[in-house]
C-alpha cells in the first residue's frame, strides 16, 4: 500500500466498514482486514479489494458476475493515449454539465462515485482539492484510473473495488454520491438505488444517471442492424467512427452501448418514484423536466428546478425519441437528502 493512500485511510478509516460484516476495518500492511469476521481485502496494483459478491436467494437473477467480465475485458471509459490532467480538464469542461458540476462541488466536499468505471469523473473531480472516492467491480478498470491517479499526482483521488449492493463505507458519510451509467446495469437498479442513498449524509446529494426508456429506441434499433449485419454500419453512430479519439476508446464505446449484457431503461417519473420512498427531493434533471427549457451555462444544479408535471415530462419524454440519441439516450437526476 502506498504511503499517501495509508494516511488517507489513517484520516478517514471511520467512513469505511467492512462489506462483508459492517465491522470497523483495520490498516495491515497489505491492506485492510476486518476486526469482527477476520475478512481480509488485499491490495493490487494500488487498489484495495473491498469487492463482496452478493448473498441473494438461489434463483434470484443476478448479473454481477456477467458485468463484471464484461468490464474486465472492456473498460470504460477508456483513456486516450495522450491523456493527462490538463487533456482530462479540458474535455471535461467541454462538456457543460461536467464543467457546473466541477464549478458547483465545494472545495472540500467529500465524493463518492459509485461505479466509477476507469475513473475519469473521479480523476476529475479530485483536481479541486475535493476529497474524492471511485468505486467500481471491475479492478482492470480501476488500475486505469488508479495509474491515471499515480501518473498525474492527483492526491485526493482513491480507487477501492466495491460491489455497490454491498457497500464498504457507513450511512451518512458523504455529501455527494454519484452514480452514472450505472444503475441500469444492474438486477435491481431500485435495490442499487436505496444502497447507495444510505450513504449520503443528511442534506447531502445524489446524483443518478440512466439510460431513458424512449431515448434508447434509436440505440436499441443501431444495435439490432449491428448484430444483423455482423457490425457493419458503424458510421451510424458517431462515437465509433470520431477520428478524435483512439482506437481503444472508440472500442470500448461501441461494446459498452451495443454488446453490452444487460441494461434496464428507466424515466423520470419512475426515479421520483425511488426518492419518494428514501427520503430524497427532487433538484433537478438533465434534459429537464419541462418541454424545450435548455441547461445554462449558469444554471444551478444543486439549487432546486421546477419540476414539470406528469403531462410536461410526457412531451419530454416524446423528445427524448428524436433528441435522446446523442448521448446515448440518457438523462440525469440530481435529488437531496431530507435533514436528520
Amino acid at each position: 500500500m502506498h504511503d499517501g493512500e495509508r494516511a488517507f485511510l489513517a484520516r478517514h478509516l471511520d467512513v469505511f466498514c467492512c462489506p462483508a460484516c459492517h465491522g470497523h476495518l483495520d490498516i495491515e500492511e497489505d491492506g485492510l482486514r476486518c476486526r469482527a469476521c477476520q475478512c481480509a481485502h488485499p491490495v493490487t496494483d494500488g487498489v484495495i479489494q473491498l469487492f463482496c459478491p452478493n448473498q441473494w436467494a438461489p434463483g434470484r437473477d443476478d448479473v454481477t458476475e456477467r458485468i463484471k467480465a464484461f468490464y474486465e475485458e472492456y473498460p470504460f471509459p477508456n483513456y486516450d493515449d495522450f491523456d493527462n490532467v490538463g487533456s482530462l480538464i479540458d474535455k471535461a469542461r467541454r462538456g457543460l454539465f461536467a464543467k457546473l458540476l466541477d464549478d458547483q462541488i465545494p472545495f472540500g466536499a467529500r465524493v463518492l462515485e459509485c461505479g466509477c468505471g476507469t475513473g475519469q469523473l473521479t480523476n476529475f473531480l479530485s483536481v479541486a482539492n475535493r476529497t474524492v472516492i471511485g468505486t467500481d467491480i471491475c479492478l482492470n478498470s480501476l488500475r486505469l484510473g488508479q495509474r491515471f491517479k499515480e501518473k498525474n499526482d492527483l492526491q485526493t483521488a482513491h480507487f477501492y473495488q466495491m460491489n455497490l449492493f454491498r457497500p464498504c463505507f457507513r450511512p451518512g458519510s458523504f455529501d455527494l454520491v454519484v452514480s452514472n451509467g450505472v444503475l441500469h446495469h444492474t438486477s435491481d437498479p431500485f435495490l442499487a438505488f436505496q444502497a447507495i442513498a444510505r450513504l449520503v449524509r443528511p442534506r447531502g446529494y445524489i446524483l443518478v444517471g440512466l439510460y431513458h426508456k424512449y431515448g434508447r429506441l434509436a440505440t436499441d434499433l443501431r444495435r439490432l442492424i449491428f448484430n444483423a449485419s455482423g457490425d457493419k454500419g458503424k458510421f451510424l453512430d458517431r462515437h465509433v467512427v470520431n477520428p478524435g479519439l483512439s482506437l481503444a476508446k472508440r472500442t470500448a464505446w461501441f461494446m459498452d452501448q451495443y454488446k453490452n449484457p444487460h441494461e434496464s431503461k428507466h424515466t423520470v417519473g419512475e426515479v421520483l418514484g425511488w426518492l419518494a420512498h428514501t427520503g430524497f427531493t427532487f433538484v433537478h434533471a438533465l434534459p429537464k423536466t419541462t418541454p424545450f427549457a435548455r441547461l445554462g451555462e449558469h444554471e444551478q444544479i444543486f439549487e432546486p428546478d421546477r419540476l414539470g408535471s406528469p403531462f410536461e415530462r410526457g412531451l419530454v419524454n416524446l423528445g427524448m425519441i428524436v433528441t435522446g440519441h446523442l448521448e446515448g439516450g440518457f438523462f440525469t437526476v440530481i435529488a437531496r437528502k431530507a435533514a436528520a
